[in-house]
């Protein structure tokens, strides 16, 4: 239950060891955009979305006879009313709602990563750019070095800096300089790490690189799993999206995905300035993130199968 979307998988677990999804959805809803300062209010309206998106969720997964877990992020942790939504969901559409907190979700972030490409034996950096936070995981082959979830999404700052989704030059400064002021200070004294590897998941990220894979004129794959970009391509790409100024323009770029249009420009500038904190050359793409950590953890946690 994201910020920007929420999603559901349905998966089996493979003699193997490894996951097959053998069903998805996903919904839009943009969680606590309409109402308050920053993503701090779940109004009525996005409430009864929420709970008839959820319901949907739960009759296909029951007639998969599937477990049903219902996990939230950065909007409904930070909501004021964020009790009264767990309880109207619990009294209404009968899920009970777990709600994650930042660093337990950077965690399960790298657990989807790290069972969608090879990492056990690298230092990675994981970077996950949802609506309403973004989250950053070092692993050094076992060892967790940080994990940190930063309030910079891109429904948020799209909220906060391109309210009617316009790009100027100076909003663009401006919420440029915002992100920055705050990965400093949260992350910043990780800055001169080094990593084998820097891994991408999630919306923003993935809708990047599906852009930048037309823009180079090949076919996007269905999964974009061990894809990967160079920072020179990611400035090329920022440019091209920059320079449109309206949802309109944009929607019209090559590549571009039509319910992430308006919001791009903020997810852009988060990763652009994270590019440039650590110093990031090359991002490999992993098709797992959040739902398939989730996943994996409740097999590892209750030894389903």
């Amino acid at each position: 239950m994201g910020t920007n979307s929420f999603h559901m998988i349905i998966a089996t677990l493979r003699e193997d060891g490894s996951i097959k999804i053998i069903d998805r959805e996903k919904q839009v809803i943009r969680l606590g955009s309409h109402k308050g300062v920053e993503l701090s209010f779940i109004s009525d309206e996005e409430t009864e979305l929420a709970i008839d998106v959820l319901s949907k969720f739960k009759r296909l997964a029951d007639s998969y006879g599937a477990k049903f877990r219902a996990v939230a992020t950065s909007a409904v942790r930070e909501a004021l009313n964020r009790r009264e939504f767990i309880d109207k969901v619990q009294l209404t559409a009968g899920i009970t709602v777990e709600v994650i907190n930042g660093k337990d979700e950077a965690s399960l972030i790298y657990l989807g990563a790290e069972k969608a490409l090879t990492l056990a034996d690298k230092n990675v950096l994981c970077i996950d750019i949802g609506g309403g936070s973004t989250e950053l995981i070092n692993v050094d082959k076992t060892e967790v070095i940080f994990a940190e979830s930063i309030k910079i999404g891109a429904v948020r700052l799209s909220k906060h800096f391109f309210p009617d989704y316009k790009l100027d030059p100076d909003r663009i400064t401006r919420c440029s300089s915002f992100i920055e002021g705050l990965l400093e200070e949260s992350i910043g004294k990780y800055s001169k790490l080094n990593f084998d590897l820097v891994v991408g998941t999630s919306g923003t990220i993935e809708a990047l690189a599906s852009m930048i894979l037309k823009k180079k004129k090949r076919k996007i794959p269905k999964s974009l799993n061990s894809e990967s970009f160079s920072s020179s391509e990611l400035k090329e790409i920022s440019a091209v999206i920059l320079s449109a100024e309206t949802t309109e323009k944009r929607l019209k770029l090559p590549g571009m995905e039509e319910k992430r249009a308006d919001i791009i420009p903020a997810g852009l500038l988060i990763l652009t300035k994270i590019f440039e904190l650590f110093n990031i050359k090359q991002m490999k793409i992993s098709a797992f993130a959040l739902r398939e950590g989730i996943i994996l953890e409740m097999i590892k946690k209750y030894g389903l199968s």
